[in-house]
């Protein structure tokens, strides 16, 4: 589902752990426009569990996620 997605923004959280991936998740959405799809880059497995709770709190789109070489790819629609 996430493999053909062309993301407008890609956020490198790589190497961070919980909270700091959802916080700067939020701080990039602030800057984008509605429509547009932010992808996380991030290595912190709480992240992907705590990603969907995020957005639908936010009122954002969970497009869902991806597992690449040692990180996950993750991908949200801003509403």
């Amino acid at each position: 589902m996430a493999n053909d997605i062309i993301p407008d923004e890609t956020l490198d959280c790589r190497g961070l752990s919980c909270p700091m991936p959802v916080l700067k998740t939020k701080k990039a959405i602030g800057n984008m426009k509605s429509g547009q799809i932010l992808e996380i880059l991030c290595t912190d497995t709480g992240t992907k569990n705590d990603m969907p709770a995020f957005t639908k709190r936010a009122g954002h789109e969970y497009l869902g996620d991806t597992d690449d070489d040692g990180f996950m790819r993750l991908h949200i629609k801003v509403k």
